[in-house]
């Protein structure tokens, strides 16, 4: 296998019925660009393992990792560009509602904006139940409003940006919801790219959308004491 340019991360729990789907139309995406997908399972109790181990000999750009116990989606994306090899990262959602097709797009904005950006995905037209899109509407309105994060959609699964950048961001529980803060935190811009968003077709949700409200608030309040605590020095070499 080549060197990749792209390492598409993709946390999954549970997500046995869309392992084969996804990585069918990953490699229709990506078809002629040097890439590796890398499934992490974060502890799931269905047969995810059993289709990435079947997937595996299969697909030649498919790596897999494994959590013992579900630590969170932020953690398996952590575990997946920790062991990416691809200068360029792309996550996707393990749920089939990000279409693999917008990567390829997404990837072209970033190399010619350069590695100090993160693009967004943005979900024009959000497929999603009543409830999700509610409260995604209400949190997107705060968030915007305390961390300026120049960001529509944060709460988008497709997002494409520099390894390098992302392994200078502090790490913790939940902090995929805020990589556009983070960027921006870090130096460094973060532009938005309109991206089709489909229905979840096979599996249920696994992440919860009620349950996380109180601890989004929480995180935001962590996020924005980072914002404002961090400080960038000009470095001069003597």
């Amino acid at each position: 296998m080549p060197e990749p340019l792209v390492s598409v991360v993709i946390p999954a729990r549970n997500e046995a019925p869309n392992v084969a789907p996804l990585l069918a139309e990953i490699g229709a995406a990506l078809a002629g660009v040097p890439h590796e997908v890398i499934f992490v399972d974060d502890g799931s109790t269905d047969g995810t393992a059993a289709a990435l181990r079947e997937a595996a000999g299969t697909h030649a750009a498919l790596r897999w990792l494994r959590h013992r116990e579900s630590c969170g989606q932020s953690a398996a994306i952590v575990s997946g560009v920790k062991a990416a090899r691809a200068p360029w990262i792309a996550t996707l959602d393990g749920d089939g509602q990000n279409d693999p097709a917008d990567i390829p797009r997404l990837l072209d904005r970033a190399r010619r904006e350069g590695e100090s950006v993160l693009v967004a995905g943005h979900r024009v037209n959000r497929r999603d139940t009543a409830t999700k899109r509610v409260t995604s509407r209400i949190a997107n309105r705060v968030r915007a409003r305390l961390l300026r994060d120049a960001t529509p959609d944060t709460g988008c699964g497709l997002k494409v940006f520099s390894r390098a950048m992302f392994l200078g961001f502090p790490h913790f529980d939940h902090m995929h919801r805020y990589l556009p803060a983070l960027a921006l935190r870090a130096g460094g811009r973060v532009v938005s790219e309109p991206v089709n968003h489909r229905p979840r077709t096979r599996g249920a949700s696994n992440y919860g959308t009620l349950d996380r409200l109180l601890v989004s608030f929480l995180d935001l309040v962590g996020v924005a004491w980072l914002q404002r605590r961090g400080r960038r020095p000009e470095v001069e070499e003597q």
